[in-house]
């Protein structure tokens, strides 16, 4: 991408918002990177759709959708934004498991009612586009609307994704990121047999005593903008995305491929797209589930691209584990510590594993220049994306 260099258009993102148990609104989200949170999984107990959608839309359109929604307006706002040319103006939010919630609770009025007491609203509720197509709607913008569907390395390709679109001249402007609501009773008992979530109810990355995550829901969406656009209206600049990659394991439908070649791959090809040395790297916000392999294998990633590791930190110790909207969220951290020159701590990191010998952030945080930051997501079916942020200017 690495607009600046190649003639290509240079990317800002110029608007946040961010739904999350760790904080909605973006300096909320802030100070909730810096807390222990309960155990458990980070459901929003007390979620509100009011401020968003009357009543009637609220009860027709899943949760997922109405974070996604929620974020988007914080994000436009938040943005600026007033009058656009909606045909060059476009949408990519992504997601894992989508309208989960809905499919769930209709199953069960099929097998104990019959089909004829099923929603009409099943459908559009559930599918995975159904956030996109609404936070278009809400807007009224008509350039490209999709949904990418990698997993939990969704929201990272989504907004990679977006910034191709505005890099290359397809649009002016994308509001980009990741949704989910999968905390129910099914999905969560088929991590459970699967062995993937915390049995304590905390995601400890990084850790010796690591055993799984906490599910999180919530979303998050950034505003891109191409930069001269954002410049000339005088927008606030949180950042530039430098550059972006996707790469395959091509190895396992669950499990990392242990070595991180592919990840590592992935790192590398990231940064030869933003024009980044590996040694001008100041911070990388990991992947960072807290479960045996992924540390494991991302560690070894890391180590096999930088000679000198930069500080690592993974903000999923304190958001939990989003799956789709994951890497939108870390996104949203990376440029966030940006702002206030401050990396976030592992939070529920208590004792580094003496295996994984990555500089881990721990503590109160720590203080940085800002520059050139890394943001990773590698989801199941081996799906590995990468995000290369810098600060503006």
């Amino acid at each position: 991408m690495n607009g600046k260099d190649n003639g290509g258009r240079r990317v800002a993102v110029t608007g946040i918002g961010v739904v999350s148990a760790c904080g909605t609104g973006a300096e909320a989200f802030w100070e909730g990177l810096f807390r222990t949170p309960p155990d458990g999984h980070r459901e929003l107990a007390d979620w509100d759709p009011s401020p968003w959608m009357e009543v009637r839309e609220a009860r027709h359109t899943d949760r997922f959708t109405q974070f996604a929604v929620a974020a988007a307006d914080m994000a436009h706002r938040d943005a600026g934004l007033t009058e656009v040319d909606a045909e060059r103006s476009g949408v990519v939010v992504a997601t894992a498991l989508a309208g989960v919630s809905t499919f769930e609770r209709q199953s069960v009025i099929h097998h104990e009612r019959g089909g004829r007491r099923v929603s009409p609203f099943l459908v559009p509720m559930m599918m995975a586009n159904a956030a996109a197509a609404t936070v278009a709607m809400r807007q009224g913008w008509r350039g490209p609307c999709e949904s990418l569907e990698t997993a939990c390395a969704a929201a990272t390709h989504a907004i990679g994704h977006a910034a191709r679109m505005i890099a290359d001249g397809t649009c002016d402007r994308v509001l980009a990121g990741g949704t989910e609501a999968a905390i129910t009773p099914t999905i969560v008992a088929g991590f459970t047999n699967m062995r993937a979530l915390s049995s304590t109810g905390r995601t400890r990355p990084f850790d010796t005593d690591r055993d799984g995550f906490a599910i999180a829901e919530g979303a998050a969406v950034l505003v891109l903008e191409d930069w001269d656009t954002a410049v000339a209206r005088g927008a606030t600049l949180y950042g530039e995305v430098l550059g972006s990659a996707s790469t395959a394991d091509a190895h396992d439908i669950t499990m990392p491929a242990p070595g991180g070649g592919e990840a590592a791959r992935c790192i590398r090809l990231a940064l030869e797209d933003a024009g980044v040395r590996p040694q001008d790297v100041g911070q990388i916000n990991a992947h960072g589930t807290g479960t045996l392999r992924n540390d494991e294998a991302e560690t070894n990633a890391i180590l096999s691209v930088f000679e000198e590791c930069p500080p690592v930190t993974s903000t999923k110790g304190a958001t939990g584990h989003a799956f789709g909207a994951g890497g939108a969220l870390e996104a949203v951290a990376v440029l966030l510590s940006m702002r206030h020159g401050r990396i976030p701590p592992t939070v529920g990191l208590t004792t580094v594993d003496p295996a994984l010998a990555v500089d881990v952030v721990t503590g109160e945080g720590r203080t940085w220049q800002p520059g050139p930051a890394l943001t990773q997501s590698f989801g199941f079916g081996g799906h590995n994306g990468v995000l290369v942020l810098g600060p503006a200017g």
